[in-house]
């Protein structure tokens, strides 16, 4: 029974990112589609865990962060991407909403996982601060997917996932070692960053949308 309200927690917490994100979607996705992006999203997890259990034998902390941040970020954009040869994936929004759908299904297994192993507690934190990260890690990455369904070129995806990975490493440093002042301010101005991106990514296709819709 201890376990039923993290497992809760992040379950709704999923979900209402989900529609928090894809209710900016002026012309909505099929469902089948966000469903079937979801599991890779949760297909996803399972695959860089089993990547990422073979880093603990690398003595440099740093290399780790890095590989645990492409590693996921990786898996993440693959999934992702799985949407974007559908034809439902039409115009460049497409690429936020799928991307984010991928990212919140990794986050959902990452915080079933870390609840069945660390508990109530732990998992109740980790579910309040990597669920919405997960979300804001992958929006260049979406950036990415639309911006190349807008424009076309292979820099796009390489950038996105670059920015991606830089996001995660930074984030993931900044919560290692003591949590000092310096460093929670330090993690609060990389959330704000993360959150700003996504923002105006969403601005950006949002305002391409209306503007190739002739609806205000």
């Amino acid at each position: 029974m201890p376990l039923a309200l993290p497992l809760l927690l992040s379950t709704g917490l999923t979900f209402a990112w989900l529609w928090f994100f894809i209710r900016r979607d002026r012309h909505p996705e099929p469902a089948w589609l966000l469903a079937r992006t979801f599991g890779w999203g949760l297909l996803a997890w399972a695959v860089a865990a089993a990547f990422e259990g073979s880093f603990d034998r690398l003595a440099f902390p740093l290399v780790v962060m890095l590989l645990t941040a492409v590693v996921e970020e990786g898996s993440k954009f693959l999934a992702a991407s799985t949407a974007a040869s559908e034809h439902a994936f039409d115009e460049p929004m497409d690429g936020l909403v799928y991307a984010v759908t991928a990212a919140l299904g990794f986050a959902l297994l990452e915080n079933v996982t870390y609840t069945l192993g660390f508990g109530t507690p732990a998992a109740t934190w980790h579910a309040l601060l990597t669920t919405l990260a997960h979300a804001l890690f992958s929006a260049p990455q979406g950036y990415a997917l639309g911006g190349r369904h807008l424009r076309g070129g292979r820099w796009w995806r390489s950038r996105g996932l670059l920015i991606s990975i830089s996001l995660h490493f930074l984030f993931n440093g900044l919560l290692t070692g003591r949590a000092g002042w310096p460093q929670l301010l330090a993690l609060g101005a990389v959330v704000l960053l993360m959150a700003v991106l996504a923002g105006r990514y969403y601005l950006h296709f949002e305002t391409h949308a209306r503007e190739n819709s002739g609806t205000p």
